[in-house]
């Protein structure tokens, strides 16, 4: 026996990869339900080799259906969420919404399985932000084996976190630079093309971003508390895959050749770390990858105890669609569906 599974938010950049992915990792599912808004209705989106026509979410009833994997954005979320989960129905979210809130597990399922034990308070599970999704991986076996006291990341964050509009502005003011037409940025607060820009989301009063403050808070809940973490955010002018610069200080010693071996023994990790030219990965290396890729591997001779990394990842895979069906499978894995319990 299959689930009826639901994609809210089949249309974008996620919701897409995500349906590419169920199909992928031939999750158990019985019938696949795309959902956007009312505008969207008719429009199709690919199932494997089959074809599925957007129905619309307001006015669908998800009585019956056993998952919903949530990509509409945070309002859709906060308004929806609860009521989807009311019907019996889990829904696994990947906008902002419910990371934060204490009813809700934050999971990444090679870090924290454990907290899968808490999704039915309401039905809802939250996906990390895309960049911290990929950060936590890389940091949980160094974690376990020598205790993280700080982290300082800088990240360099694709178009494609900011959605599809955000990709379609690169693309056109690339095409703009090479005929001298006039550029006149309208997602982004500046230039993207052959520029970066440091800022990701909203300024706060303490001069950080809501970009960067999620990272923080985010690898505290999924990981430590007491870690202390200060992040850099950076958008750079490519259309698919995060890359974060990672410098750790921890508890207890650890060299960089006993971090290389323990990263490559490690779930959802691929270790790429030759010191020579190339022998590194890079986002182009990464689209359409499920590991996060991890390379320059060294020891920081600036603390007692220290590591500098360089981590890689697809950000539409496993810092959002990916994670998110995994977590689905970790459910599966655990027997926690509730029709598929009952039979």
């Amino acid at each position: 026996m299959g689930l009826r599974v639901a994609v809210v938010g089949a249309t974008g950049n996620v919701g897409r990869e995500m349906l590419t992915i169920l199909e992928e990792r031939l999750f158990p599912a019985d019938e696949i339900i795309a959902l956007a808004s009312r505008r969207s209705v008719g429009v199709e989106v690919s199932y494997g080799d089959r074809t599925l026509k957007i129905k619309d979410m307001e006015t669908f009833d998800f009585t019956g259906v056993d998952l919903v994997l949530m990509s509409a954005g945070g309002a859709v979320s906060k308004e929806w969420s609860p009521k989807i989960g009311a019907t019996g129905a889990v829904v696994i979210d990947n906008s902002s919404a419910w990371r934060m809130d204490p009813r809700v597990p934050l999971i990444v399922p090679e870090v924290n399985p454990e907290a899968i034990a808490d999704y039915d308070k309401l039905n809802i599970i939250a996906n990390p932000n895309c960049s911290t999704a990929q950060l936590v991986v890389a940091l949980k076996p160094l974690h376990d084996r020598a205790g993280i006291k700080r982290v300082v990341v800088s990240t360099y964050q694709s178009v494609s976190g900011a959605g599809k509009d955000a990709m379609d502005e690169l693309w056109m003011q690339t095409k703009k630079l090479y005929v001298n037409d006039e550029i006149k940025p309208e997602h982004f607060p500046k230039q993207i093309a052959f520029n970066v820009i440091p800022h990701g989301g909203d300024f706060m009063e303490d001069g950080f971003t809501t970009e960067e403050w999620k990272i923080e808070v985010e690898t505290k809940k999924i990981l430590d508390p007491k870690i202390k973490l200060t992040a850099t955010c950076v958008r750079v002018p490519v259309f698919v895959g995060h890359s974060e610069s990672v410098n750790i200080e921890f508890e207890r010693e650890i060299e960089a050749d006993e971090a290389r071996e323990l990263l490559r023994e490690s779930p959802g990790l691929m270790v790429i770390d030759s010191h020579e030219d190339g022998g590194y990965a890079t986002p182009i290396d990464c689209v359409g990858e499920f590991a996060t890729f991890v390379s320059r591997i060294r020891n920081d001779k600036t603390v007692e105890h220290g590591l500098s990394l360089w981590v890689v990842s697809d950000n539409l895979r496993k810092g959002a669609a990916l994670n998110a069906v995994q977590i689905a499978e970790l459910m599966l894995n655990k027997g926690l569906f509730k029709r598929l319990r009952a039979a």
